[in-house]
């Protein structure tokens, strides 16, 4: 069969509150996985965990010793493990295998009263036609912008079928969740319907300037008033990395002792390591270590084009880091130019290259703009954002009791 059910965990015993709801939440990647999917969809469910909803999480082994999470079933918790295989150029992630009759059978058991579908997939494409046969009410999340990446890929006449799927999968749903008004407006113009803004949060505990650590500064090879600039992220070419490099090639003429940080991995790392042998690449960190790198830096750089929201750019800001990006996604939402971060025009690449010279080389004010970026982020609680997630699924779950 092409799934699993978690061990010991009985679907007939999936418990419901009378004042909560039942929510099946699918998804192609979760923690420990690290990406932006994985961790803000993690905090949505602990979220909904915490306001007594009753969550059943669909998500992938991910590995041959991954199992589901042992919980007792009065906390109102339970896993389902699907199989699935690894993405080609992405082999850290996986894809779900078509499971639509195994989540028939799942659901006809033991009815949610809505599913909330993360990732289009074949999982999350299955997980949709099931909720379709039995007539559950489906709310779907935009979260990646894979029609963007196939241009990165050689792959660009892919762009055109690539989001004739997506609009197809998600208008199929009675809500599209997505971050943010531009991303909204973008794809109501492309045909999607029934879009609602929900945008992420950000930990301001987990990130915070406080985490600021001078031996940490001092592994690479800087003291107190020299300039760390730091990018967070996949070593891929859809996040436009060869204009991270020009940024700070520019920087670095300006400033010999200015040091590069790059925390992330992926398939371009050997390429950037030979191109910038002096760069200081961590690989992929989490937690508290993350946490570190992100405020002992001095200046972050954001120069991505392909995401829907941008979860780096909010974890900068907590840390008390002014960004340097382009005005969309995150950036958009919550930069002030001059304020509490630069805002470049879209493309830009001469004024992206300026307004981060500009920073570099004027501490003062990175330390005021890193200030008022804290004080945003701030405003970014998760707690809010999961209320805003909770009345959307019940608006939905409002219109489909009208509609039968």
């Amino acid at each position: 069969m092409a799934y699993e059910y978690a061990h010991n965990l009985l679907v007939d015993n999936f418990p419901a509150n009378r004042r909560s709801l039942r929510v099946a939440v699918v998804s192609e990647t979760y923690p420990p996985e690290v990406n932006g999917v994985a961790v803000t969809l993690a905090k949505v469910v602990d979220g909904l965990r915490a306001a007594n909803h009753a969550i059943q999480l669909i998500r992938l082994r991910q590995s041959g010793t991954d199992t589901a999470c042992h919980e007792e079933m009065h906390s109102g918790y339970q896993e389902v493990l699907m199989r699935g295989f690894p993405i080609p150029r992405y082999p850290e992630l996986r894809m779900g295998m078509p499971s639509k009759s195994a989540l028939i059978r799942l659901w006809q058991l033991k009815r949610p009263d809505i599913v909330h579908i993360a990732t289009e997939g074949p999982l999350g494409w299955s997980a949709l036609r099931a909720a379709m046969y039995l007539r559950l009410p489906v709310s779907t999340d935009y979260r990646t912008n894979f029609q963007s990446y196939s241009t990165h890929y050689g792959v660009g006449f892919l762009n055109k079928p690539i989001m004739a799927y997506l609009k197809k999968f998600h208008n199929y749903a009675q809500c599209t969740m997505v971050p943010t008004e531009a991303l909204r407006a973008s794809l109501a113009d492309a045909g999607f319907q029934r879009l609602k803004v929900v945008s992420r949060g950000v930990d301001t505990l987990a990130y915070d300037p406080a985490h600021r650590s001078a031996a940490l500064r001092a592994q690479w090879g800087l003291v107190a008033d020299e300039l760390a600039v730091v990018c967070v992220g996949r070593l891929a070419h859809e996040k436009n990395l060869a204009l991270l490099l020009k940024t700070f090639e520019a920087i670095e003429a300006q400033d010999r002792r200015a040091r590069l940080v790059l925390v992330g991995d992926g398939p371009m790392r050997q390429e950037l390591q030979a191109r910038c042998p002096k760069a200081i690449f961590t690989g992929q960190l989490s937690g508290k270590t993350l946490a570190e790198h992100y405020a002992s830096a001095d200046l972050f750089l954001m120069p991505s084009l392909t995401e829907t929201f941008g979860n780096v750019t909010t974890e900068a800001m907590a840390s008390g880091l002014p960004v340097v990006a382009f005005n969309y996604a995150a950036a958009a939402e919550l930069i002030i130019d001059s304020f509490n971060g630069s805002l470049v025009p879209l493309n830009d690449v001469d004024g992206f290259v300026s307004a981060a010279l500009a920073l570099a080389d004027k501490p003062l004010l990175r330390k005021h703009m890193g200030g008022q970026a804290r004080l945003t982020s701030l405003q970014l609680d998760w707690i809010r954002i999961v209320q805003k997630f909770e009345d959307t699924l019940q608006d939905v779950i409002d219109q489909s009791r009208v509609t039968i």
